[in-house]
């Protein structure tokens, strides 16, 4: 059976720039591609083996976040990390702002959620111990 290596959420954005800017400044990612030159539309950012993909579309494609579909839809994306304590407290010295801060939830999962420029919604964490 062949390995997979990892997979990569695909968000539509309403600005490639902005959003870069967040996830570069403020949860520690690098632009691993933004292109094409001269029109960049399209953005591959990633910390480690986590990797996002953004694309802003037209001014008419707007993103569509999971927690704005359904109330149990409360999140975009889960990022597996080992200490989910020691990362909130890396972006909390960021300045991110949290949807939710370091909790243990009822799907018994340990961490916490942060809201992207367009409203993505990605928890951050590990099964509890």
């Amino acid at each position: 059976m062949s390995k997979l290596n990892f997979i990569s959420p695909f968000f539509i954005v309403s600005n490639l720039k902005d959003s870069v800017a967040f996830y570069v400044s403020k949860l520690g990612f690098k632009v691993l591609y933004i292109g094409p030159e001269g029109d960049e539309y399209f953005a591959m950012i990633g910390r480690g083996p986590v990797s996002i993909m953004l694309k802003a579309i037209t001014p008419d494609i707007k993103p569509i976040p999971n927690p704005t579909r359904h109330e149990w839809a409360a999140w975009d994306a889960y990022v597996s990390t080992e200490e989910p304590d020691t990362l909130f407290e890396e972006f909390s010295s960021a300045g991110v702002i949290f949807r939710k801060p370091i909790h243990d939830n009822s799907d018994g999962l340990h961490g916490f959620e942060v809201t992207d420029a367009d409203g993505y919604v990605l928890f951050f964490g590990r099964p509890k111990a």
